[in-house]
């Protein structure tokens, strides 16, 4: 079975998304074979692939970075996009850190950069603003010898 994580961005500027939806659907549609994805489910990038991936028929394993998770959700549809992604998964894999953190969010991209085959990166390229962010989760896959495909409108950054 062919895994392919996922990092990206929560933010994705309108300006990229169709572009980002494209470049997913090339990846995850059409495939032969079996396809398991992993996606921490945050908000923006996770949950486009997930969803994506979901619609052409992969298994999804779910990546929780904290028992808290959930909180971070601040805005209400993204929550609730997340508990319906999170119905829909296949298999769940807990990191054990009672709050979110970015040590948590650390663990869990390089949870998922070492358990795939692949890793999609929704990234604009730009350094990480944080401690297991985009940029850094990339770096890691890379120093692994993992493939990483980034997808990304050219000329568009992120707020």
């Amino acid at each position: 079975m062919k895994r392919i994580g996922v990092t990206g961005h929560r933010s994705i500027p309108v300006e990229a998304l169709s572009h980002v939806r494209q470049g997913l659907r090339g990846v995850l549609c059409g495939r032969q074979g079996p396809l398991e994805v992993l996606s921490s489910l945050a908000e923006g990038a996770d949950q486009l692939f997930a969803g994506i991936a979901l619609e052409c028929g992969a298994d999804l394993t779910v990546v929780i970075p904290s028992e808290d998770y959930e909180g971070d959700f601040t805005d209400a549809g993204a929550l609730a996009r997340y508990r319906q992604l999170r119905h829909r998964a296949a298999q769940e894999v807990r990191m054990g850190f009672a709050r979110s953190t970015d040590e948590a969010y650390y663990a869990a991209g390089t949870y998922i950069a070492e358990s795939c085959d692949r890793l999609v990166a929704v990234w604009d390229g730009l350094p990480a603003r944080g401690h297991g962010g985009t940029a850094e989760i990339v770096a890691y896959a890379r120093a692994l010898g993992k493939p990483v495909t980034v997808i990304w409108r050219e000329g568009v950054t992120r707020q």
